[in-house]
């Protein structure tokens, strides 16, 4: 498998990397964080990422996107990750559009899907309920009510579920709460009767919802994928969504180790560079090579997904546990090495230590990914 760009794809890269370092750097972050900014991101520049082609990558042709494929969306993640941009790619561009491409029926794709490449409909995934990541274990109920559904039950750190226009709802049909059968998604209307939302503000500042859900009605055309059967479609969207939201967590432990490493030359003691000193030398090696680490685990993972690969589960749940090693390490190195101004909240630099906190723990921490790992590798 190789672990080097193509043309095409290290062009996405520079393209995404020069647009978030411009018009959208972590002071923007700030600025919606100390603002309460309704949304909790700017439409405006999502606007300009969707006119880039951006929020359809995941889409194919046929329905206005450009299908791309993970490693470029991958590119695009890591770029806003440099830069801790509050935007709709995780939650629509990836988790969304891999749902609707992946088991949507050619109704819900058309409704849909060309919307979703405009940047035009919102998505989120509701499927937590509890604070730990347990993606089989679900107790919020779908009833059969005549030809439909009734949905009862209450979804936690919903990302971006207070803007979105649908929701992707996982539901227990039949089956023990623990049970992987039993298991189906629906597509309904964020503003359907029984639906409420309650904006959750995240210390890192990234957006999500508290959605509860009270006696809503569903008709039989909310089904998304197999009715009993959505454990194998719930997988397949997560690991998408792991395998982006690693390469996220790449592009924020990149830009952590480089101001870190800036600020080691810069700062002088004794009258020479802090970054002289042999024991801190130790230290900015070992994060680079955790950093470098993760970069070939992730391009392997998005790679994998790329191609159908038998192995793509356990490359992601790779790329996840090491993305989260070297975030966890190079943010808390990177407020050490700052010393008393890297605990200021005036600095940049605990913004990134509060975005590895949130991303790990984020659709499986670390602990979580090497369980599945061993598990999946017959260890």
């Amino acid at each position: 498998m190789a672990l080097t760009l193509d043309a095409e794809t290290a062009l996405i890269r520079d393209t995404a990397f020069d647009f978030f370092s411009k018009r959208s750097p972590v002071t923007a972050l700030r600025k919606l964080r100390d603002d309460q900014d309704a949304l909790g991101f700017s439409l405006p520049l999502w606007r300009q990422m969707a006119e880039l082609g951006w929020a359809g990558i995941l889409v194919p042709e046929v329905w206005g996107g450009s299908g791309f494929g993970m490693l470029g969306m991958g590119q695009v993640m890591e770029a806003a990750g440099r830069s801790l941009a509050a935007t709709p790619l995780l939650a629509t561009a990836l988790i969304g559009a891999s749902a609707l491409a992946l088991a949507g029926n050619p109704a819900q794709q058309q409704a849909h899907l060309p919307a979703v490449a405009q940047g035009t409909r919102f998505l989120a995934l509701a499927l937590e309920e509890s604070a730990h990541h347990r993606p089989q274990r679900i107790a919020t109920k779908a009833t059969r009510d005549g030809a439909g559904f009734r949905l009862d039950g209450e979804k936690r750190f919903v990302l971006d579920g207070h803007i979105a226009d649908l929701l992707i709802v996982t539901a227990r049909s039949s089956g023990g709460v623990d049970d992987r059968a039993g298991i189906s998604l629906f597509l309904l209307p964020a503003d359907a009767p029984g639906v409420t939302r309650t904006r959750t503000l995240m210390v890192d500042g990234r957006n999500a919802a508290t959605v509860r859900f009270d006696g809503v009605a569903l008709g039989a055309d909310a089904l998304l994928g197999p009715l009993d059967g959505g454990a194998d479609l719930l997988e397949a969207m997560l690991d998408r969504a792991r395998a982006g939201l690693a390469a996220e967590m790449l592009g924020s432990t990149t830009e952590a180790f480089e101001r870190t490493v800036q600020y080691l030359k810069d700062r002088k003691q004794f009258g020479v560079p802090i970054g002289s000193f042999q024991a801190l030398k130790h230290r900015a090696a070992q994060m680079f090579c955790e950093m470098e680490l993760a970069r070939s685990a992730v391009i392997g993972a998005l790679a994998a997904l790329d191609g159908g690969s038998n192995d793509a589960a356990a490359a992601v749940s790779l790329a996840k546990t090491k993305a989260g090693d070297a975030f966890f390490l190079v943010s808390s190195e990177g407020v050490q090495m700052h010393g008393g101004i890297g605990m200021t909240d005036e600095h940049e630099i605990g913004f990134f230590l509060k975005r590895a906190r949130v991303a790990e723990a984020t659709f499986g921490d670390r602990a979580f990914h090497r369980d599945r790992y061993a598990r999946l590798m017959g260890y």
